[in-house]
């Protein structure tokens, strides 16, 4: 499986776009799915970073996408919670 770490809102554009080219589908396509104009998803993929977080995981959704969120340094395994209770919230 390939990672794609995303460390800047400005790396999302170029994949966002890049994962739907590899799924084979045009924005048209896309955007029927996600309920909205072609031109809307045209300006999701191009100002990502301004896309809501629950927009953003419909769209990675269409396009067979996970979202993996993993603590820096930690190669493998749970996240832990907090030696203070809850889990550090």
């Amino acid at each position: 499986m390939d990672q794609y770490p995303v460390r800047t809102a400005e790396q999302l554009p170029a994949l966002l776009k890049g994962f739907r080219k590899q799924a084979g589908l045009t924005q048209g396509q896309v955007a029927m799915s996600l309920g909205v104009t072609q031109q809307t998803l045209s300006a999701m993929e191009r100002n990502a970073q301004k896309v809501n977080a629950e927009r953003l995981l419909q769209l990675l959704g269409i396009l067979g996408v996970d979202m993996v969120l993993q603590v820096r340094g930690l190669e493998t395994g749970p996240a832990r919670p907090s030696s203070h209770g809850d889990a550090g919230w």
